[in-house]
């Protein structure tokens, strides 16, 4: 059997496994410690986010383990590092100029991609990512996909008609458009922004523990290295994706012990003329609820994970309140899978000098018009990042934003029938996020003590001082004062739960403003292309 070596000890390595993957079939589940309080760190959210499993691989420091393919004869440290190692010299070179460049590679970005190609310019595909899908088509090369025959179909056309530059991560980019990536740099007349989203985390005692995951690393590991996080897993937070995760995992072997959910689902009824347009949707719902109904798998609505307790080798049970009169119960379990919807992964848009908007979920997103035109001319965004709406609303979109960068590929029918499903996936996705929001009273679950930013190890009490006793008032000035978001994830985790903290904290709702403080942006400058440019 194939296997790299962790710390000196052999690890088994199987095809499509991340770094993180191995580790954790092997049954290690952290493999670093923080530099404050020497706490063990390991898997968190899955997709390269949050930098909580920062690995050495052959030399390189500052490997992110959940993105990293595990190789056979890697030799893989736990070190963590101060720096990260520059891109390799051979990675710089020009990799052509093009009429499209679209980043992203999931729903969103294949569709633009494709749609993009049939105008017969030269689109190239930008993806951070070995394999295209995405984290919705995420899976093994072997293994199942949802939407298969949209999969297949829009892979086709982006096999035969685009150049697509694969483990290509975007780091910075010039005026033109030039995108500097790992892979080397990438000159477009005209960019789609694709870039997804990554799961809403919530701080709470003991959510730092290994074993305390985020739904969408539970399911990365499993669809995209055939891993199942724990043998008693809870999957906690809001959103129907709980129910995808929980299915996949004990369709897995793993027994899910529950699912909680903070919303009420009920609330989708109030709304039924939005319903109409997600169909599909509602099916599929159905199905997985039939499936946890069939494994006789509790599924709480109003509930909520609100601590953990365990130690070094990871979670060995959580408390579930209920959320209508605070009463608490725990329940044993060796993995947890919580998250709260998505945040819009905003850091290429901010860096073009994209304007955001609030989002209806409360987060941040891009603005863009009909056509997906962001403020930026030669910009457009689908998909997530213009607000969290499900892979079918990302495809439709991605279709609209690229036939308007390729130059107008679809006909005024097409565009008008694609704008008309838009519209109605939209509705639902609105009553989706009524059905499923982040929970009113969740900053009550926080002691002193509580990690509110993972990366800089900042507590609760850290935050509470900036305001109270150092005068901040807005959420910018506490993460200059507490240093929240400052660290390896600048802002990606902690980065919405500091903005409410702060603003609760100061007597008022948080504003859009609040939210953008936090809003990673690459060199953190922030250089905007539109100032070099001189628009």
């Amino acid at each position: 059997m194939s296997e790299l070596f962790f710390d000196g000890r052999p690890v088994p390595v199987e095809p499509d496994q991340t770094v993180a993957a191995a580790l954790w079939r092997a049954g290690v589940r952290s493999w670093r410690t923080t530099r404050r309080a020497e706490a063990p760190r390991g898997l968190f959210c899955g997709i390269g986010a949050c930098h909580d499993c920062l690995v050495t691989v052959d030399g390189s420091a500052g490997e992110r383990a959940c993105v990293t393919p595990a190789r056979p004869g890697s030799v893989v440290s736990a070190t963590a590092p101060s720096t990260v190692d520059p891109p390799a010299r051979g990675q710089w070179a020009a990799r052509g100029r093009f009429d499209v460049a679209v980043v992203g590679a999931g729903p969103a970005g294949l569709a633009a991609a494709a749609t993009a190609a049939l105008g017969g310019g030269r689109v190239a595909l930008v993806d951070a990512s070995p394999r295209v899908g995405g984290q919705y088509w995420r899976h093994r090369s072997d293994g199942p996909a949802q939407d298969r025959a949209v999969f297949e179909g829009l892979k086709s056309i982006v096999e035969e008609r685009v150049e697509h530059i694969a483990d290509a991560t975007v780091w910075f980019g010039e005026p033109g458009f030039v995108l500097h990536t790992t892979a080397g740099t990438v000159s477009a007349d005209r960019i789609v922004l694709a870039t997804g989203a990554y799961d809403r985390a919530l701080p709470f005692p003991g959510w730092d523990l290994p074993g305390v995951v985020t739904p969408g690393a539970a399911q990365a590991l499993l669809k995209g290295s055939g891993v199942v996080i724990g043998r008693e897993v809870v999957v906690a937070g809001a959103g129907p994706f709980l129910l995808p995760v929980a299915v996949g995992l004990a369709e897995a072997g793993a027994r899910v012990v529950e699912v909680v959910e903070a919303g009420q689902p009920t609330a989708y009824l109030r709304q039924p003329g939005h319903l109409l347009g997600a169909v599909g949707k509602l099916g599929e719902a159905g199905r997985y609820a039939a499936a946890l109904a069939r494994r006789r798998i509790p599924y709480h609505v109003g509930h909520a994970v609100v601590a953990a307790r365990g130690g070094p080798d990871g979670v060995s049970e959580v408390d579930i309140a209920r959320l209508s009169d605070g009463s608490v119960r725990t329940v044993r379990c060796d993995a947890v899978a919580v998250g709260y919807g998505f945040t819009a992964n905003l850091e290429l848009a901010l860096l073009l000098g994209c304007g955001s908007r609030r989002a209806v979920d409360g987060g941040l997103a891009v603005l863009a018009d009909d056509d997906g035109q962001t403020t930026v001319p030669g910009v457009f965004a689908a998909g997530e990042v213009t607000g969290v709406g499900g892979s079918t609303l990302a495809v439709v979109e991605g279709e609209i934003a690229g036939s308007a960068a390729a130059g107008g590929v679809l006909s005024t029918r097409e565009l008008r029938q694609l704008r008309r499903r838009r519209d109605r996936l939209r509705a639902f996705a609105d009553a989706m996020h009524a059905a499923h929001p982040v929970p009113a009273g969740w900053m009550s679950w926080l002691d002193q003590s509580t990690l509110v930013c993972r990366c800089e190890e900042v507590p609760l009490r850290d935050v509470e001082r900036a305001v109270q006793e150092l005068g901040a008032t807005d959420a910018r000035t506490v993460k200059l004062l507490a240093r929240p978001g400052m660290g390896w994830c600048q802002g990606r985790v902690c980065g919405y739960p500091t903005a409410e903290l702060a603003a609760h904290l100061c007597g008022r709702r948080s504003t859009r403003e609040d939210h953008a403080a936090f809003a990673h942006r690459p060199f953190a400058a922030a250089i905007r292309l539109s100032d070099l440019a001189g628009d």
